[in-house]
């Protein structure tokens, strides 16, 4: 993945990267790798990664 390019993630799914993380309303939430990502706010958004808490990979 290039440093540039958003990490997404599906309500329900498995995180792939632990990180800050901001649906398309504006609620953030942090997000553990290997747990499922929480409902959005509204049907059919995603998490956005804004914050990666792991840089160092």
């Amino acid at each position: 993945m290039k440093k540039n390019d958003k990490l997404t993630v599906k309500p329900g799914q498995s995180v792939k990267d632990s990180g800050i993380y901001r649906d398309n309303s504006g609620k953030r939430a942090t997000l553990v790798k290997g747990e499922p990502a929480p409902p959005t706010s509204e049907k059919g958004q995603v998490w956005t990664q804004v914050v990666d808490t792991n840089p160092k990979k």
